[in-house]
């Protein structure tokens, strides 16, 4: 039986499970909180949604960290004691590193906003493979993208393909170039003025709400465990090659049962690729 766990039962977390639920990737979720009777109501509350929206997935809740062995993939989320906060800083990693011991092998993926320093800290600190441990939020942030230039360009949000990179909130790329619109080149379909206009409003869609934030972690899962050929952007740590050793950056990937299959090399401009490369020197 495939098991996903959830850490924390807050906004992200529940958000996260009820999506999850509904695709049927797994055959059970867990979703794990110090707040047990919490994770327990909402586990239940999606269970009780099985019926209406006919998907198959268990439900269970619990605050006995431990339920994480033998998971396939476990999802670092926002506890329910207090719903605006994300597992981070020394509880968060704390909390990745007891992960870590008692499940070698699951990816575990960071589906919060504002954890890019657990994502640096687990592979840095506690030697952690960055094809393992990484963050989602950037394919929400794709995703509210591809609904701003799917209004501009009026075409429909599936007929769109971009990337995102660099780093939140001032260091956000778009490659437009290598972006396209139903067949054609975003640069094509767009005028110079629009693409200016979009890249103005990019910064402020950081961060996105908690929905978006467990849908775009529920799509990786669901990518990584039916090994899907998409490509999909995550919060990646870089190596001395592709910036500062230390740091992390929203890159593009593909994805696998284990984590990250490959990182993938978008086609650069001259402009954007001093712009990326800026990003991470600061």
């Amino acid at each position: 039986m495939s098991t996903v766990a959830i850490l924390g039962a807050g906004d992200i977390g529940g958000a996260l499970a009820r999506q999850l639920a509904a695709i049927d990737v797994a055959n059970r979720i867990v979703i794990v909180d110090d707040l047990a009777n919490v994770a327990a109501g909402k586990a239940l509350d999606v269970a009780q949604s099985a019926p209406v929206d006919r998907y198959h997935t268990a439900m269970s809740g619990t605050a006995d960290v431990a339920a994480v062995v033998g998971a396939v993939a476990v999802i670092v989320a926002d506890g329910a004691a207090n719903p605006v906060t994300e597992w981070k800083d020394e509880a968060g990693l704390a909390l990745v590193k007891r992960v870590a011991g008692l499940n070698q092998l699951a990816p575990i993926i960071c589906a919060g906003a504002s954890q890019a320093s657990l994502v640096e800290r687990g592979v840095n600190e506690l030697g952690l493979s960055r094809m393992r441990l990484f963050g989602s939020a950037p394919e929400a942030l794709r995703s509210a993208i591809t609904a701003i230039v799917s209004l501009e360009a009026g075409a429909a949000p599936q007929d769109i393909s971009l990337s995102v990179l660099g780093r939140p909130t001032q260091q956000i790329i778009v490659p437009w170039d290598e972006a396209a619109i139903a067949g054609r080149s975003a640069t094509e379909v767009l005028s110079a003025a629009q693409l200016a206009r979009l890249d103005a409003r990019i910064a402020r869609l950081w961060p996105p709400g908690p929905y978006a934030l467990g849908a775009a972690a529920a799509r990786i899962v669901r990518t990584a465990l039916t090994r899907t050929a998409r490509v999909h952007a995550a919060l990646v740590a870089v190596n001395r090659d592709e910036g500062s050793p230390g740091k992390s950056a929203m890159m593009p990937v593909t994805l696998a049962p284990t984590g990250i299959a490959a990182l993938v090399a978008p086609a650069l401009s001259s402009r954007d690729r001093v712009r990326f490369e800026t990003a991470m020197r600061t």
